[in-house]
């Protein structure tokens, strides 16, 4: 499959120390080489064939997936550590080489395999291949709790299906388009968006359908003629009856204790 849409970046956020020393440089199969995997119990959920490839074209961003595989394009380690454990990139502490060498990477799973499934093969699939060892940790920083407004949530649950997402940054508007998603993924585009960490503090549970459209730091095109688009505080609050309020908030994070560098041979 050919991946050519490019996706707007949300990983390059501030990177963070090194939590434990020196990066190895071995011991991984050639990049590129399909590896089908061993048997293994349920618990150990992973792809039955996944290839790994360095990436240098420098472009383009995407992740995918289809009935049968996961198809992420010009990823950073980074960014796959972000997408396989559900966190923030704010969320994430690891070496500096973790946010600029990229990589694409295929893998297969059965027909009807759940959507969180995929993201736990994912981890075993860095694991396996970068000999990634993290923990996981709590720490404060300065960020956004997500709360239902005093005028109350204004949406009810989706019925059940799968997920998508779909927009980014236009020019001067952003929109972002959701499908039977949680409000836990709204958190993460809103953290990419504001450049912190958004905590879910709504207690609500399912899944929503909703569109949200709000304004950027861009200046419109000349000639534009769309409506002006709000904030994003206020696009929260009128369509969603959701509010952000900024502060010091307690957010879980993923440390990178070790990972290895694929080389390609």
């Amino acid at each position: 499959m050919t991946i050519g849409v490019p996706r707007h970046q949300h990983f390059d956020k501030k990177r963070l120390l090194l939590a434990a020393g020196t990066v190895a440089l071995a011991g991984l199969p050639m990049l590129g080489q399909a590896t089908a995997a061993p048997q293994t119990t349920p618990q150990e959920l992973q792809y039955e064939v996944a290839t790994v490839k360095l990436n240098n074209t420098g472009c383009c961003t995407s992740s995918r997936a289809t009935t049968d595989q996961m198809v992420l394009t010009n990823e950073t380690l980074k960014n796959l550590v972000v997408l396989a454990f559900g966190v923030q990139p704010n969320q994430v502490t690891g070496p500096d080489w973790i946010t600029k060498s990229r990589f694409d990477i295929t893998g297969k799973f059965p027909p009807g395999t759940k959507y969180a499934d995929r993201w736990r093969m994912l981890q075993k699939l860095l694991k396996d291949r970068f000999n990634l060892a993290t923990h996981t940790g709590t720490q404060e920083m300065s960020g956004y709790s997500l709360q239902v407004a005093k005028t109350g949530f204004k949406l009810k649950p989706s019925e059940p299906g799968e997920a998508s997402t779909s927009g980014g940054s236009q020019g001067s508007v952003y929109t972002f388009d959701a499908q039977k998603i949680p409000i836990s993924t709204l958190t993460w585009e809103l953290s990419d968006f504001l450049g912190e960490v958004v905590v879910d503090q709504t207690g609500l549970q399912g899944a929503y359908n909703f569109q949200l459209r709000w304004a950027t730091n861009a200046l419109p095109s000349e000639g534009s003629t769309s409506e002006p688009a709000p904030s994003v505080f206020t696009a929260l609050q009128e369509t969603l009856g959701l509010r952000l309020q900024h502060g010091k908030v307690q957010a879980p994070v993923i440390v990178i204790d070790h990972v290895e560098m694929p080389t390609e041979n």
